[in-house]
């Protein structure tokens, strides 16, 4: 068998073992409430999904049915093929799993194009599936590609994106299909402007017989992208920007909020292992051409946009962010790449035979791969991580999701369909009930979006900064829009206890899970309601 048979042959076997660790994942994730299972995805791409199934009922890209329209997503084209999924004859408690099915597939075909990256890049086989090895068993990027976050499509199509701009650079032929793929990552997420423009101004320069095709067509399908968007959402939303801008990125000083940034990424870099994270940068002593420096001016570029939001809200958890994961394909590349260079450049030096040399520097890399596969895994130094990663426990998030789940069931039990709830976790809990909700943290509130950040404008609260989970009113939430439930709090919570104590009492359906109802609700069913006078409102951690 020719040695392209074997690499083609041990890359379909990768495959398989990633389809199966996916499968693994997809049913660790769900669990079994009321003798029904449930699957469930990231309580912020429920609230995706609850958008996505009011416009398949005719409601339209809403939140609430029937009031201010607000556009509580961040990923637009990503909600259009969650509703086309919800089309099918599928129950609420499964229609997450066709969800993340297609996040599987999507990360499959990715894979396809990382190894085709690799090896124009190296031309060695084995450097494009370690590459694709570290990138499918990457415990983050399966966090977010199987819980239901675009980033598996994002992925798929920053991937395919530089492959094209690769074969350009490699050949000098122009093609379109670059700008068509990251015209459409735009639509999925806005914020994928940014790899899109590091890449055309990259090719302006670097492939200067086609410099004016890169702008014409660069350029106009930019403005295509970012334009007809932003014109639907001035006409459906009244607004040029989502609110999750305003939510995320005002309201709190912009040098706290890079310093901020900055924090995550050292946090991310150090916990990684920075020794690692910084050994891509040595294949810029072998090699830099053009193919290798635009990989480095996507990574870095999307790093620096990270940076420039104030990172993520869930760094805490360790591993790479929502965007991060998007170019992190490209990084584990680089870094096989690297490491093959210098594995490779050690053994020359100590002038072994060829054969030798090629066959020892291959053993070696494959170990120092997998050692590193189990650094990026490690995340944070728990050992509950490497469980995780090896599926013997349950992925990140999913108690989380089971608790809102059971919170959901409970509410539809003690409520009337009328009942509005008012939730932190603005996802799982209104799509399974189904009731009008109101978001506390702002999400999906134009008025607490636009609100000053809740947190002292000063370096030492770097750590404890959540971006988009740092804006309340509890005046606005509860006194003034006076909810008949409140499911949870969140911060400081001293000036919604004035409601609390006077206004609502403790109770719930019957089960370990209790919730403020508003005494005067006619909208809650008081009759099969069991009151609380204990400590009835803790929360289980994940």
């Amino acid at each position: 068998m020719s040695s392209s048979k074997k690499s083609n042959l041990v890359f379909l076997l990768i495959l398989l073992a990633y389809a199966v660790y996916a499968a693994i994942f997809i049913f660790r994730s769900s669990f079994v409430v009321g003798n029904e299972r449930y699957f469930v995805l990231f309580d912020d791409a429920m609230i995706s999904m609850r958008y996505a199934k009011n416009l398949v009922d005719g409601y339209g890209l809403v939140w609430n049915v029937g009031e201010e329209r607000v556009e509580g997503y961040s990923n637009p084209l990503w909600v259009v093929w969650m509703a086309a999924l919800h089309i099918a004859p599928v129950d609420d408690s499964k229609i997450s799993l066709l969800v993340q099915t297609s996040g599987a597939l999507f990360i499959i075909l990715s894979l396809f194009f990382v190894r085709k990256i690799a090896l124009d890049l190296s031309g060695s086989e084995l450097v494009g599936l370690l590459s694709v090895v570290l990138t499918a068993f990457y415990q983050p990027l399966n966090n977010w590609a199987l819980l239901g976050m675009e980033v598996s499509l994002l992925v798929l199509l920053v991937c395919a994106s530089v492959y094209w701009l690769l074969r350009i650079l490699r050949q000098g032929r122009f093609s379109v299909w670059p700008y068509i793929l990251l015209g459409i990552g735009m639509l999925v997420r806005v914020d994928m402007a940014v790899p899109y423009l590091i890449g055309l101004i990259f090719m302006v320069f670097a492939d200067t017989s086609n410099r004016r095709k890169h702008l014409v067509w660069g350029l106009g399908l930019f403005i295509l992208s970012l334009g007809g968007q932003t014109l639907f959402r001035l006409v459906y939303y009244g607004d040029i920007l989502p609110n999750t801008y305003y939510l995320k990125v005002t309201g709190y000083p912009v040098h706290l909020r890079i310093a901020r940034g900055l924090y995550a990424l050292f946090t991310f870099v150090w916990d990684s292992n920075w020794l690692l994270c910084l050994l891509p940068l040595t294949l810029l002593f072998f090699r830099r051409n053009r193919q290798v420096l635009i990989l480095f001016a996507l990574v870095l570029g999307q790093v620096a946009y990270s940076v420039y939001v104030g990172g993520d809200a869930w760094e805490h958890r360790g591993g790479s962010n929502r965007y991060i994961a998007v170019i992190i394909p490209l990084f584990f590349i680089l870094f096989t790449y690297a490491a093959y260079m210098l594995i490779q450049s050690l053994f020359n030096r100590l002038k072994a035979k060829p054969e030798g040399t090629r066959m020892w520097g291959n053993l070696v890399l494959v170990i120092f791969v997998v050692i590193a596969m189990i650094s990026f895994n490690f995340l944070q130094g728990n050992i509950k991580s490497l469980e995780r990663w090896l599926l013997l426990r349950q992925p990140m998030f999913t108690v989380g999701s089971n608790y809102y789940v059971q919170i959901a069931r409970d509410i539809e039990k003690i409520t009337h369909p009328e009942a509005r709830i008012a939730v932190v976790a603005a996802g799982t809990v209104p799509y399974f009930t189904e009731r009008p909700a109101i978001d506390m943290l702002g999400k999906n509130d134009s008025w607490i979006a636009q609100l000053p950040a809740f947190v002292n404008s000063s370096f030492t609260d770097l750590e404890k900064f959540r971006p988009g989970h740092m804006k309340w009113d509890y005046d606005y939430s509860i006194g003034e829009l006076k909810p008949d439930i409140v499911v949870e709090l969140w911060g400081e919570s001293k000036p919604a206890q004035k409601y609390i104590l006077v206004d609502y009492v403790v109770g719930g359906a019957g089960g370990e899970y209790y919730f403020s109802l508003r005494k005067d609700s006619p909208n809650i069913r008081w009759d099969i309601v069991e009151l609380c006078t204990g400590e009835c409102l803790d929360k289980p951690s994940d």
